[in-house]
């Protein structure tokens, strides 16, 4: 039985190790934070994706975690709504679809309900070390001893340890889309019933939506900036440097920097990682950490769950890493590629002239003829990455 350590107990890692087992490997997983990460943003399973998530068992449960949003509101500096929508969500999608829009907790606490048997977990741990043999790899962790396994994964996010032991320095492969974003749970001050409420500004958006049937509410707060020197580690410079940024601003913003302060914070920049190549030896890379695509593609976590898939299954389906590695890379790389340009596509989206007619247009979509043909071809280039891969049978 082939031992596989994956380093990151997220969306990733959590569907690898459920897959790995159900092939027959031995997988552990190693994690840096001290238990399952609560919060976090909502995330979206689109095309197919809901394929994985269907064969693991667990799409009806989603479902019944859904946001349910039903829709959303731009509001100017008073709060006076300037738009409804309720044809799609900027953060799903269409409301009326297929697709599941879930928090990122709801939905890593499920895929590990069904991926604990037969799975070692190792937390508050990290990987330190990478030495790759002919007949294995020795692995060093910063809490641990030495350990020895026969393949290594790498499923810990943009900013992957495992990526930078073995492959490189991030710069390399680390591609800055001009904005930074700010997630956050706040209380439901605004009453929201399964809705989001935005406000815009030229290079920035404040936005709040509700969550876990009202009861709380996620607060996004967005910039654009070229690439900012900060130390990810430090929430406190990272608190500092989002409340200059938005220093004066009205609607509930100050509001949302106050209840930042006592909140845990998600802030990074939306980068898209490109790679020549996802393995290196007895090493690969699964989702963010070798081809996140940046939120700005809505897609981060639907890569996510179809290269854990198709990765798994490729190893189970040769005996040997490098061809299995291989086959990975050639039937994840064009579906990668597709979703990638996405993000691409929207960040031309970020201008300020681009925001303004964005919400022109969606003030107008209510009184336009065909309107649902309008959405459907609005949302096609989505529907046709989200679907650009069909799933084999391992």
């Amino acid at each position: 039985m082939q031992k596989v350590l994956i380093s990151g107990a997220g969306i990733a890692g959590t569907t690898l190790a459920y897959w790995l087992r159900r092939h027959g490997f031995a997988p552990t997983v190693v994690e840096r934070a001290p238990a399952p990460r609560t919060g976090g943003h909502a995330v979206d399973i689109r095309g197919t994706a809901l394929g994985v998530v269907d064969r693991m068992g667990v799409l009806g449960r989603l479902r019944e975690l859904g946001t349910d949003t039903l829709g959303m509101s731009f509001v100017n500096g008073a709060g006076k709504t300037l738009v409804k929508v309720t044809d799609h969500t900027l953060t799903g999608g269409l409301t009326d679809s297929e697709d599941v829009e879930i928090l990122r907790d709801d939905l890593t606490d499920t895929l590990a309900s069904v991926a604990q048997d037969g799975v070692e977990y190792v937390y508050g741990d990290w990987i330190t070390g990478i030495a790759q043999r002919t007949d294995g790899v020795r692995v060093t962790f910063a809490q641990g001893g030495p350990r020895d396994f026969d393949l290594v994964v790498g499923a810990d996010g943009l900013h992957s340890a495992v990526r930078s032991l073995v492959f490189g320095a991030e710069k390399q492969f680390s591609h800055h889309m001009d904005t930074y974003l700010a997630v956050f749970t706040v209380p439901n001050f605004l009453d929201l019933d399964r809705w989001q409420t935005f406000h815009m500004t030229p290079g920035k958006m404040a936005g709040l939506y509700s969550a876990r049937n009202n009861t709380e509410a996620r607060a996004i707060l967005g910039f654009q900036s070229p690439e900012l020197d900060f130390d990810r580690h430090d929430l406190a410079q990272q608190r500092k440097l989002l409340a200059d940024h938005f220093l004066g601003h009205d609607w509930e913003v100050p509001r949302l920097l106050r209840e930042m302060e006592s909140s845990e914070l998600y802030f990074d920049s939306m980068t898209q990682i490109r790679m020549d190549s996802f393995s290196e030896g007895r090493v690969t890379l699964v989702g963010d950490a070798g081809y996140g695509p940046s939120p700005l593609s809505g897609q981060g976590t639907s890569l996510a769950l179809v290269g854990a898939y198709v990765l798994a299954g490729s190893l189970a389906s040769s005996p040997d890493h490098r061809t299995a590695f291989a086959s990975y890379e050639k039937e994840m790389r064009p579906f990668v590629l597709k979703n990638q340009a996405l993000a691409s596509m929207n960040q031309k989206k970020q201008t300020r002239f681009a925001q303004w007619k964005q919400i022109q247009s969606m003030r107008a979509l209510p009184y336009l003829p065909f309107r649902d043909r309008i959405m459907k071809a609005a949302m096609r280039p989505l529907t046709e990455a989200a679907n650009a891969l069909v799933l084999k049978d391992y």
